[in-house]
């Protein structure tokens, strides 16, 4: 197995990165990446083998702390993000959740509201105790300047999943319920709501220093459900966790909104915005300029590739986002099949070192 690159760590990280989320400006931004703990380092590999399967890695307190960890080491990020996945919630509900090598994630479908019967909230209490002791474990080992990310999916996101029982490349099965009997699909964004606060507040109290809530197929919706199904249930989230944790900063990623986020940002009073790879450095700095702190954009794909045209693009970002809030990441995950000595060249850049 190659050796970890020796990080370079900042003696201010944590502050810096939880300073751009209280709206400063920093030089160089604080960086994160998204699915920074992930296949393409080979010590993780080696962990998920050790594992078993993802979800026991997931349910593993000892060997999830080890893989949040990891990319800490290697290269100093300002921030580690909890290792775990977003479809927690509906196992941890009782829905069932396998995870098919080369299929990605499976459910039992749930098809209408009868089937809600499935669910049982009182039942994720033994699930999410695993999560948090992750979290406490992380937060232990982790170096004081570096901040804790904890994280959740959006429920929409969420619910597309429960009810596809599979990612697709449209939510129709979650769309097509939503439209026919939105009362009974509200039911389960209902629950997803108050188990998604349970979750992320116990995150908060185990030791998370920020939240970041995924709605990766927020992107999918016309305006009139996107408010419905994405702004409403988010904000519920946002407005209950600020009364408990006013001091804990919440970072929303709607990824595929377009323009739509700087409405999404106003309603769910979000401090900061995840932006994809597609949302323009231009609508990234108008955004800001109604009180966004925003992350991103980087295309995961490019990181990648490596070589100049990433450097090129770095640069650009750097130079057009210097004097405003930022956050440096990728407009989504990063790819397995992603260099380490790429990510490595990327912290550098980012940094200024050895450019």
């Amino acid at each position: 197995m190659s050796q970890p690159l020796k990080p370079t760590i900042s003696t201010d990280n944590r502050g810096r990165f939880l300073g751009v989320l209280a709206k400063q400006t920093e030089a160089p931004p604080p960086i994160w990446l998204m699915r920074q703990a992930g296949r393409y380092l080979p010590e993780y590999r080696e962990v998920r083998t050790k594992a078993g399967g993802f979800l026991n890695l997931c349910y593993t307190p000892a060997l999830a702390a080890e893989v949040t960890l990891q990319p800490i080491r290697r290269f100093g990020f300002d921030a580690a993000i909890l290792f775990s996945d977003i479809l927690v919630v509906p196992d941890a509900l009782g829905q069932g959740l396998r995870f098919a090598e080369g299929e990605g994630p499976i459910l039992d479908p749930i098809f209408d509201v009868t089937d809600l019967k499935r669910l049982d909230p009182k039942s994720t209490a033994s699930v999410f105790e695993r999560v948090f002791e992750t979290v406490t474990r992380v937060r232990q080992d982790l170096p004081k300047e570096t901040a804790l990310i904890g994280f959740c999916g959006a429920p929409w996101t969420v619910a597309t999943y429960m009810v596809g029982g599979r990612g697709s490349s449209d939510q129709a099965a979650a769309r097509v319920w939503a439209y026919n009997d939105p009362h009974g699909f509200n039911q389960l964004i209902d629950l997803l709501v108050e188990v998604s606060i349970a979750y992320l507040d116990g995150q908060v109290r185990a030791g998370a220093d920020a939240l970041q809530i995924f709605d990766t197929w927020a992107g999918c919706l016309p305006d009139d459900q996107f408010e419905v199904w994405v702004i409403l249930p988010t904000k519920r989230i946002v407005a209950e966790l600020k009364q408990r944790h006013p001091q804990v900063p919440i970072i929303g990623f709607p990824r595929g909104v377009g323009a739509t986020a700087g409405w999404y940002l106003q309603e769910t009073k979000v401090e900061g915005l995840g932006c994809d790879t597609a949302m323009s450095l231009v609508l990234m700095r108008e955004l800001a300029g109604i009180g966004a702190v925003v992350q991103g954009n980087l295309d995961p794909l490019l990181l990648l590739a490596g070589g100049t045209h990433m450097e090129i693009r770095v640069k650009q970002i750097l130079d057009a986002m210097n004097t405003v809030p930022f956050i440096f990441n990728l407009g989504h995950g990063i790819v397995p099949e992603t260099p380490p000595e790429n990510v490595a060249r990327l912290v550098a850049l980012v940094r200024g070192e050895g450019v």
